[in-house]
């Protein structure tokens, strides 16, 4: 199996209402012969763009190698939700990890969507940021535990951006009888990733570093001078730095072992009414729902609901992805059956067990961050900025994130997508109690 290409074709980017809708820009060259730099950044998502344009500005000499497009995986085709906090709650990270470490998790996730905000206003590109994110609780049962949290994260972590939704308020701002209560969040928002890409590429190209599209890692070579092989070229560096996320194709056994890569699935409607958009969501918040496959959606600038949700239990795409996206997106407004679905798509996305970012040293000279899942846009663009401050001047937050508890998956290649479809009938069945 080839995660590359399997579902996408090479060159191009996927049919996503993103993609279709924006102004693409032209192809970079394709890395050919023998090429010399300080440091070569592998993958040009969110991770790779922002580690190649902070060690660009620390004066070094950076090649970025794409294997595909410039954001053509998860980070241009994602569900624009940008995040404050990990994809584990505080709470349950006091548990994990304790209080000195969830408090510097807490504020890098802080760190990371500020970091997100200026790189889109440095660019002026035409990428807005939206605030607010809901979180909607599909279950009563969870309304006490979401109080206690909001009060938590006010009275330990000072944080007073978020606001408690009782069942009126939340009915208030979400359309729909599926949601009983819920938080609301003004310290996150939501964005159009595949604008924020283009965003960083600008910035990246301004920086000096040399990009090179469809130019895929076959192979590498650790040493002192790292060797990174394409199909027509070896680049020679001093350092590397591999931002994949679930396109690692299993090019290293411990990412592998760290790492899985998941499918998931979003639509876009037609364009709705003023009437009917403010209907759905009243203020224009981002939503992430309480299940643990989750439903996520927003509005687009154009009046479209952008919904993601639905399960994948193979790396292959479904043929019907819109027949699969319509039915969670029915499940939560009954009253759009009749809405067209203009365009609906699917994209790979890092998972891990911990649900925790993989940092890790694969040698003293190369670093790979992966394993977002799911909540990458702002921690992926840290994660770059961390790796590259890591190789410029040793900075120690890089380290601090390897430290963090991620155990492997079982089973390894063979056996992990078994016992992940078996995980995901479970929980799935957990969300309909």
């Amino acid at each position: 199996m080839d995660i590359l290409t399997i579902n996408d074709e090479i060159g191009k980017y996927p049919n996503s209402y993103y993609a279709g809708t924006a102004k693409l820009p032209d192809s970079y060259p394709q890395a050919e012969g023998e090429i010399s730099a300080d440091v070569c950044v592998v993958g040009g998502g969110f991770s790779g763009l922002s580690a190649a344009l902070h060690l660009a500005r620390q004066g070094m000499n950076v090649v970025l190698l794409e294997a595909n497009r410039l954001g053509s995986g998860a980070s241009g085709r994602n569900g624009g939700q940008v995040g404050t906090g990990q994809r584990v709650e505080q709470i349950e990270l006091e548990k994990k990890v304790g209080m000195e470490q969830a408090q510097t998790l807490w504020d890098m996730s802080l760190e990371s969507v500020q970091l997100v905000k200026d790189l889109i206003s440095e660019s002026e590109a035409d990428c807005k940021f939206v605030n607010g994110i809901i979180h909607a609780n599909h279950r009563q049962r969870y309304t006490k535990e979401t109080e206690h949290f909001v009060e938590h994260m006010s009275r330990v972590y000072g944080y007073d951006q978020f606001r408690f939704l009782d069942e009126t308020a939340i009915k208030e701002e979400i359309g729909s009888p599926d949601y009983h209560s819920g938080c609301l969040d003004l310290g996150s928002g939501h964005i159009n990733p595949l604008l924020y890409v283009f965003a960083l590429v600008k910035l990246v190209e301004n920086s000096g570093v040399t990009i090179y599209e469809q130019s895929r890692m076959t192979q590498y070579t650790k040493g002192d001078e790292v060797k990174i092989q394409t199909d027509k070229a070896v680049v020679k560096a001093k350092y590397a730095v591999f931002g994949l996320n679930g396109y690692h194709n299993n090019i290293d056994p411990s990412l592998v072992s760290n790492v899985m890569p998941i499918n998931n699935f979003i639509c876009a409607t037609e364009p709705l009414s003023d009437d009917l958009a403010q209907s759905l969501i009243r203020n224009n918040y981002g939503v992430a729902d309480s299940r643990f496959v989750i439903n996520y959606f927003r509005l687009s600038e154009d009046n479209r609901l952008l919904f993601g949700g639905g399960e994948s239990y193979g790396y292959k795409f479904p043929a019907d992805i819109k027949a699969k996206t319509r039915k969670p997106m029915l499940e939560i407004f009954p009253n759009l059956k009749d809405t067209r679905i203009d365009y609906a798509w699917g994209g790979t996305l890092g998972i891990t067990m911990s649900r925790l970012p993989h940092f890790e040293r694969v040698d003293n000279n190369i670093l790979s961050v992966a394993g977002f899942s799911g909540h990458g846009i702002a921690m992926a663009t840290l994660a770059g900025k961390m790796a590259a401050e890591t190789i410029s001047i040793q900075a120690t937050t890089f380290d601090f994130m390897a430290q963090l508890p991620s155990a492997t998956f079982p089973g390894g290649v063979l056996l992990r997508q078994p016992l992940l479809v078996s995980a995901m009938l479970w929980y799935s069945m957990l969300d309909k109690l």
